[in-house]
């Protein structure tokens, strides 16, 4: 199953909030070539208007520049939509540490905002980004909904807070919420740039500069590492869920397990490197290993994802070599 299997009617509005950020820029062109009207909310603080520049010419596709943080911006967004798909939300777990006070205001704030818009304008159903480090410091493996650590990061906290709003939002309320738990997502148009980088498209675009990469810690920390379009896919399944179903949160993951070590020779062998890696202290706040049970999410979301690892950074790499030419 891939994500154009799942169909909605002809006529409904989605609103994606981040939507020219990573994810959301991916959401956005994917609900707009299967033929909706999607708007975009996005202050571009981490989001970049390119991803989404080429969506402009479309009559389906709005852009509003706003900010998740001012409710009466996420209200007027709200309006007359059917789906909120809210992507909305600063990454990156070191910078978390650095700057606790600021995601407070946009992870924790901003998200409800954009639910208390979406439980005032009628929306049916509300999806929301969650993420994988709430499981915290669990050494449990694989990583199952239920069985979570304590976190230990600023950025795990504001998912967290944000899951336990949505439950609230369901059980009081009526809102249909649904929180989708990533599990370290690659793909095209992730920024390969700065300090705050994924691992992946740093490492791509180091090698093929014949740069040497840094690795923190030995290399045997491991992930689920999970291609955009299986992504994408959640959140349309989410949008289909059954009530019953919301008020939850749910892996989405590939459903595998990496070390970082096997994936920067990977990305080696594929690009034609032969480049010794450098090796750095473990970074603060990050969770050691992570591996999904997806099998709540193909329950009761019908998550069934399509590409593997392989098959997702193979078309990575093609993006990747366009990209950075």
């Amino acid at each position: 199953m891939g994500y154009r299997d799942v169909k909605f009617d002809e006529n409904s509005v989605f609103l994606v909030g981040g939507g020219a950020g990573f994810i959301g820029s991916n959401i956005c062109e994917a609900l707009v070539d299967m033929g909706y009207t999607v708007r975009c909310l996005d202050d571009l603080s981490t989001g970049k208007y390119e991803n989404i520049e080429h969506l402009t010419q479309n009559k389906r596709f709005t852009f509003i520049k706003g900010d998740i943080r001012d409710l009466d911006t996420c209200m007027e967004a709200s309006k007359g939509v059917d789906y909120v798909l809210n992507q909305a939300a600063w990454g990156s777990v070191p910078r978390s540490i650095e700057m606790p006070l600021l995601y407070e205001e946009i992870n924790i704030r901003g998200t409800l905002n954009m639910m208390e818009a979406a439980r005032v304008c009628g929306v049916k159903k509300f999806v929301y980004a969650s993420s994988s480090s709430v499981y915290g410091d669990s050494a449990t493996l694989p990583k199952k909904e239920g069985q979570e650590g304590s976190v230990i990061s600023p950025y795990a906290l504001t998912k967290k807070v944000d899951e336990e709003y949505g439950r609230l939002y369901k059980e009081l309320y009526g809102l249909d919420t649904y929180g989708l738990r990533y599990f370290n997502v690659f793909g095209r148009r992730q920024n390969p740039e700065g300090m705050y980088a994924a691992v992946i498209p740093k490492f791509i675009k180091q090698l093929l500069h014949d740069e040497v990469p840094t690795i923190n810690g030995d290399g045997k920390q491991s992930r689920d590492f999970t291609y955009i379009d299986n992504v994408i896919e959640a959140n349309l399944c989410a949008c289909h869920a059954s009530g019953e179903a919301a008020g939850q949160a749910f892996n989405i993951g590939a459903g595998g397990r990496l070390f970082l070590i096997d994936v920067y020779h990977y990305l080696c062998k594929a690009l034609g490197k032969d480049i010794e890696p450098n090796y750095g202290p473990n970074r603060k706040g990050d969770v050691r290993d992570s591996n999904a049970d997806i099998s709540k999410a193909r329950e009761l979301l019908g998550y069934h994802p399509e590409y593997d690892f392989e098959k997702g950074i193979e078309l990575a790499i093609d993006w990747y070599k366009e990209y950075l030419k």
